[in-house]
């Protein structure tokens, strides 16, 4: 959390002194400037020079994990399945509100300008969004080294993805042995990552002082729009888990959430849900979901599936392209929505400041979004990553009571711990 808050101390200094010294026009401005600029793109390349190898190696380890999940057991198989399919559930709900939400509630459009203008270098690699026919074929690479080099995320995580399964299909050893690869490369890439944060608060604050030159006041508005806009894909996903409590675990609704608070208040303090573990077994308890069905769904779905991640991905996505005027057709955000559940499988159950570049950079190149904006958005991520732990935390309660009930029903017993546990 320090981190988090010189980092967002840093966007509010820089765009204070940026609005300040561009309205006065004070002396250095225009030296100032391209300064600020050229700082804030080699803080920003730091962070992209990770995102391939980083991208690709947590990619192999989660599907390698999803697959020895379900290889223990119909019950682990069983929460992989509906893990799955919740996190594809949330992310077309976002696909639907957060297109509505713009629509209701656009960014103004002079702070679009704005901000637009502030952030030049995005605005020179718009890049248009290829035809249905061409993203078609498009999407299986003759060539994975040169989709790689050319930033072709999607099709490389077609072949990362199919490779990651044909590695499933190994024998145990030469299994390990790949996996063990690839882990070891992610945990490179996340050391290069947070050497990279660590300098963050000069990167975002060179990029918010120029920001703040060009675009004023208007910037903390905008801002601020973002929040709520990507944070009601998060409310979305996390509203999800009541009805899911109610009609799949057969559980009141009081009864649910007075057993989810302790959870989400230490996912609320620690921006983990890693850190959650012993709060949600100990809510599952209360709520009556046997042990032997927690101690197995709720470790899977901390270590692979977070519900709200590809919604909220995809939402700041869609943001970004109504930021610059970037029209999205259905098909579009389609595309941007199976690269966000895919994607998911593979990241990283650490506060959303590490992931936040390398989870949303895929779905953006693939739907011709620019990228350069995320470099700005990553210092107000402290707000929308609480919403997306304790909508993380509050999913993994209610689905491992439904999958308890679940497996009581198909065991063909007349008494079910969940729905029968007293009040």
């Amino acid at each position: 959390m320090g981190q988090t808050w010189r980092i967002l101390t840093a966007l509010i200094l820089g765009i204070a002194l940026g609005t300040g010294w561009g309205w006065v026009r004070g002396p250095g401005l225009d030296s100032t400037v391209p300064i600020a600029e050229l700082t804030g793109g080699l803080w920003l390349d730091g962070l992209r020079m990770t995102i391939i190898p980083l991208v690709v190696a947590l990619l192999v380890t989660g599907i390698a994990r999803t697959a020895d999940s379900a290889r223990e057991g119909n019950l682990a198989l069983r929460s992989v399945l509906v893990f799955v399919c919740l996190l594809w559930l949330s992310t077309a709900i976002a696909a639907v509100l957060i297109p509505g939400l713009l629509a209701l509630s656009p960014i103004p459009t002079e702070a679009a300008a704005a901000l637009r203008e502030g952030l030049a270098r995005s605005h020179d690699k718009v890049t248009a969004a290829p035809g249905v026919l061409a993203f078609l074929r498009s999407i299986v690479p003759t060539n994975p080294v040169a989709a790689a080099a050319n930033d072709a995320l999607l099709p490389l995580i077609v072949f990362t993805t199919v490779f990651a399964l044909a590695v499933t299909r190994l024998p145990a050893g030469h299994r390990e042995m790949l996996t063990g690869f690839f882990g070891a490369i992610a945990d490179a890439m996340l050391v290069i990552v947070g050497w990279v944060l660590w300098l963050a608060p000069i990167g975002v604050f060179a990029l918010a002082f120029t920001v703040g030159v060009h675009a004023g006041t208007s910037a903390i508005g905008a801002l601020l729009h973002y929040i709520m806009i990507v944070s009601a894909a998060g409310l979305a996903a996390w509203g999800l888990a009541y009805p899911v409590a109610v009609f799949g675990g057969g559980l009141s609704l009081p009864r649910f959430a007075r057993a989810a608070i302790p959870a989400q208040a230490v996912a609320l303090s620690t921006q983990s849900s890693l850190a959650s573990l012993p709060s949600m077994l100990k809510g599952t308890e209360l709520l009556g979901v046997p042990a032997g069905v927690a101690s197995v769904s709720l470790p899977i779905a901390v270590a692979i599936f977070r519900v709200t991640s590809p919604a909220m991905n995809l939402a700041v996505v869609i943001y970004i392209a109504h930021w610059f005027g970037i029209p999205l057709a259905p098909a579009t955000i389609a595309t941007g929505a199976v690269v966000a559940a895919i994607t998911t499988i593979g990241s990283v159950s650490l506060p959303g400041q590490v992931s936040f570049l390398t989870s949303i950079t895929p779905i953006a190149v693939s739907m011709g979004v620019p990228i350069e904006p995320l470099a700005l958005l990553i210092a107000v991520e402290m707000v929308p990553d609480l919403v997306r732990t304790v909508g993380n935390v509050t999913m993994d309660i209610a689905a491992t009571a439904a999958i308890a009930r679940s497996v009581r029903h198909r065991a063909g017993s007349q008494h079910d711990p969940v729905t029968n546990a007293p009040d």
